[in-house]
């Protein structure tokens, strides 16, 4: 929270019980208390940010139309949405997501923060595109899709190309990218400290102070 307009009521509590908190916290990477913002009568509020140094955008949750939103995505949610923890396959665990992440069902909104620019892919029917797993926000549940190596059947390949694993999604229905690799980027910066790359040494640091 960063903001919120005056009048307005806090509550935090174990959304969901005991276990569901723990599951969102350890499994999906959220909190394990959910803090509920009331408006007074004549209305008011909330501004909100997420961890991630990029946009903050938000997805229309309907009944017909749930989204599954990857692990340190999700932010809050309007009155009416609700978000559980989700397994979200073997794709998503090879894929470096956690395996784990969170669905939304309900109606209205649902509130992700991204790392970089947030890009919208809306398929038609029978049109496909290929997304590198870490650059999944979320996506619409009831659109097909599947994972496989960069390069199909060529670990060698794919290892090479640096792509590693990527998701073939297939329309109808939307996917939400974000423009930066957030695990992609710790790792560059695991790489930079002195004593985790022997041969830059403290060298290693030189791109981040020119």
């Amino acid at each position: 929270m960063i903001a919120h307009s005056s009048g307005i009521q806090l509550q935090a509590k174990a959304e969901g019980g005991l276990m569901k908190g723990l599951k969102r916290a350890a499994l999906g990477g959220g909190s394990f208390f959910i803090t509920t913002y009331t408006a007074p009568a004549e209305g008011g509020w909330v501004d909100v940010a997420g961890v991630l140094p990029g946009d903050v955008t938000y997805i229309p949750i309907t009944p017909e139309r749930p989204f599954y939103i990857t692990r340190g995505s999700w932010i809050a949610n309007s009155h009416g949405v609700d978000i559980d923890t989700q397994w979200g396959g073997m794709a998503n665990m090879f894929g470096g997501e956690g395996g784990f992440g969170f669905r939304a069902t309900g109606n209205g909104l649902a509130v992700v923060n991204v790392y970089g620019a947030i890009d919208y892919l809306d398929l038609q029917p029978g049109e496909t595109v290929t997304v590198d797993t870490g650059h999944v926000v979320a996506y619409d549940l009831g659109i097909q899709f599947k994972m496989r190596r960069a390069v199909a059947g060529k670990s060698m390949q794919s290892m090479k190309t640096g792509e590693g694993f990527v998701f073939d999604f297939a329309g109808p229905g939307r996917v939400l990218l974000q423009t930066r690799n957030p695990d992609a980027f710790a790792s560059w910066v695991a790489s930079a400290i002195p004593g985790n790359n022997p041969k830059e040494g403290i060298g290693g640091l030189g791109g981040l102070f020119s």
